[in-house]
């Protein structure tokens, strides 16, 4: 039975993340030992329009999303990216690249869930190489807009899922395929950066730098 990452003990209203008050650098050499798989990584939207379009509609400062994973001692980065599909790279490469623009979830946050963590990253491993959903990029955004999202009920079933997937919608899917869904009541092809941030089945923890 899949579980759905709610925290019934959780007082009404508690706020799990703050992006702004709890921001925490961490130089990637110490760091990345705390890191395990399957953990979410988020990636802090820059001054490009596009970047600023997703986090906008999102409703949070994050434009992109990926799963971390260990292989043979080396701390990989797994995504599903813009013009370039499923993909998998060396996390170091992208914290050099984007220096403080990378943040650190740790995945099911006290084990409150049964999670499998294998699960998950075998799911993102299995979608490198294939094309990225650009369409059902498309379509998360356009339900987004004010006066559309008034109009059109939310996608609340995951079985109406599209493929290829965009970034956030493949993260979301390999946590269901580790047992959790991570952002109930909404289907993974709606699911973006800022819906991740917001669910209680990750937390916070740093954001690195070189």
């Amino acid at each position: 039975m899949l579980a759905k990452a709610q925290d019934p003990a959780a007082p009404p209203g508690e706020i799990f993340f703050d992006p702004i008050g709890t921001t925490q650098k961490a130089c990637f050499d110490a760091a990345q030992y705390s890191i395990r798989n399957g953990d979410l990584l988020l990636k802090r939207a820059s001054r490009a329009v596009d970047d600023q379009i997703i986090a906008g509609l999102g409703r949070s400062p994050y434009c992109h999303a990926a799963m971390a994973a260990w292989w043979n001692g080396v701390l990989m980065l797994l995504e599903m990216m813009q013009w370039r599909g499923g993909r998998t790279l060396p996390l170091f490469r992208c914290v050099d690249a984007h220096p403080g623009r990378w943040d650190v979830f740790e995945v099911n946050p006290g084990e409150r869930w049964t999670f499998r963590r294998t699960d998950a990253v075998q799911t993102m491993i299995r979608l490198t190489g294939t094309r990225y959903g650009w369409r059902n990029l498309a379509a998360a955004a356009w339900r987004r807009l004010p006066i559309v999202r008034l109009m059109v009920p939310p996608l609340t079933d995951d079985k109406l899922n599209g493929s290829p997937p965009f970034c956030s919608q493949a993260v979301s899917r390999a946590c269901r395929a580790g047992g959790v869904d991570p952002v109930p009541f909404l289907a993974d092809e709606a699911t973006e950066p800022g819906d991740l941030a917001r669910s209680t089945f990750f937390r916070y923890r740093f954001t690195l730098i070189p």
